[in-house]
């Protein structure tokens, strides 16, 4: 099979790994994606409660890819895949051709069929996401400041967080903390301690994927934090005015959404099998099915490696960007073999505020500060940049010491649940 041109859909963790493990190879390689930068999702929550700003975890893939003379970097939005005529097409009608394709769309969050629920609890995947859910947070400390209700400023300062994951407890953690140590001092008319952070998680534990003592260990640090943790709960709906747990109401004038993801209509656009959560069943080496000249990795992959399911982490991702391009790099030299995907599992970590985190490396289990270090000085490492890396840690110090946020901006005008 000839390759001349390999096309990249998506520039998040996957795409960038494949586009440059491509860089300087004898192919033309065009990367697509509906926006223009490169997102560090782990840190996405931290924007989304005002400890960091936006440039901060973000960089325009153009500058990433700039010595990569043999990428393009088109912005554009894919509506459809013509498998036949081996092309991709855009929203304004435009057709790309590929020998090679290799599918990074990721996916959003999941309502499991309430997508109605989506304008009054945002999911967090996305730096728009982050941007609407810092001003839903922030506003919400601003009108309780005017509002003379008791019962209505009461439901002002209600926080719940549906998903005990690690991107729940990470929310429900810094926003606590925002509440009892940031803000104190701020305000006149009320004191921002006396806000509620709800965790609602519908399984028995936070932080299931971990063992069961790191997940009791965050819910005890969660706890001490002032947030109430509700396991065993399900919502059962959302609105304007707050959520219900089965028979109890509780009104909350934010909502913030964490308990699931539905992969991008990539399986949709090929015509092929996907799992529950839309993700396409690929095989061993990370094609589809039938179409050897077509790969799909990260959060739009479904693939059993070494008996368990591959996570849909960061690294994971990476690892195979790095391994299609690996792969198309064979093939151009004459190597059709079929190359098995493994995936080197590089452990899990979450935090719980500014001096607590959990870390299961498999071999070594941690919790307490010295986990939230090993937390913090990984997710530093991997950024991209030596000004990004030194502009986190000294936030990070700063914040740690002060307990002061300096990126409490209100940026974005009045959404249409945002009236006031």
């Amino acid at each position: 099979m000839s390759i001349e041109r390999v096309v990249i859909l998506g520039g998040g963790f996957g795409g960038l790994a494949a586009a440059r493990g491509l860089a300087g190879a004898p192919v033309s390689v065009t990367l697509i994606d509906q926006r223009n930068h490169h997102l560090f999702q782990p840190l996405l929550y931290q924007v989304a409660t005002a400890l960091l700003a936006t440039s901060e975890i973000a960089w325009p893939i153009r500058s990433l890819l700039r010595d990569a003379r043999n990428v393009t970097t088109l912005l554009g939005t894919v509506v459809g895949i013509d498998t036949e005529a081996r092309q991709v097409k855009l929203e304004d009608g435009a057709a790309i051709p590929y020998d090679a394709l290799i599918i990074a769309t990721g996916a959003r969050h999941a309502y499991f069929g309430h997508d109605d629920w989506e304008r009054h609890a945002p999911g967090l995947k996305m730096l728009e996401d982050a941007t609407t859910i810092r001003r839903r947070i922030l506003m919400a400390f601003e009108r309780a400041e005017r509002e003379t209700s008791a019962e209505k400023r009461a439901a002002l300062l209600t926080f719940v967080i549906v998903g005990g994951g690690p991107t729940g407890v990470e929310l429900a953690g810094t926003i606590a903390e925002l509440a009892r140590h940031t803000l104190p001092g701020d305000f006149r008319a009320f004191d921002p301690r006396d806000s509620r952070v709800i965790l609602v998680e519908a399984g028995p534990r936070v932080l299931a994927a971990f063992r069961e003592d790191l997940s009791a260990y965050a819910r005890k640090a969660l706890e001490r934090l002032g947030v109430e943790v509700r396991t065993g709960t399900a919502v059962t709906r959302v609105d304007a005015e707050g959520v219900m747990l089965a028979a109890e109401r509780i009104d909350a004038a934010t909502v913030i959404w964490a308990a699931g993801v539905q992969a991008s209509p990539a399986a949709d656009w090929l015509g092929a099998a996907k799992d529950r959560a839309g993700r396409v069943m690929v095989e061993a080496d990370l094609t589809v099915p039938d179409h050897p000249d077509i790969f799909v990795i990260g959060d739009t992959a479904m693939l059993v490696s070494d008996g368990k399911p591959v996570p849909g982490v960061a690294p994971a991702a990476k690892q195979q960007g790095a391994h299609v391009a690996a792969t198309i790099r064979a093939r151009l030299k004459g190597d059709m073999a079929v190359h098995r995907f493994h995936y080197r599992d590089q452990g899990s970590l979450a935090t719980i505020g500014r001096s607590a985190a959990v870390v299961d490396f498999g071999w070594i289990r941690l919790k307490g500060a010295l986990a939230w270090w090993l937390w913090g000085t990984a997710h530093i490492f991997f950024l991209i940049g030596v000004r990004n890396r030194l502009a986190v840690a000294l936030n990070w110090l700063w914040i740690h010491t002060s307990g002061r946020r300096g990126a409490r901006l209100i940026t974005q005008r009045d959404l249409p649940d945002d009236d006031g």
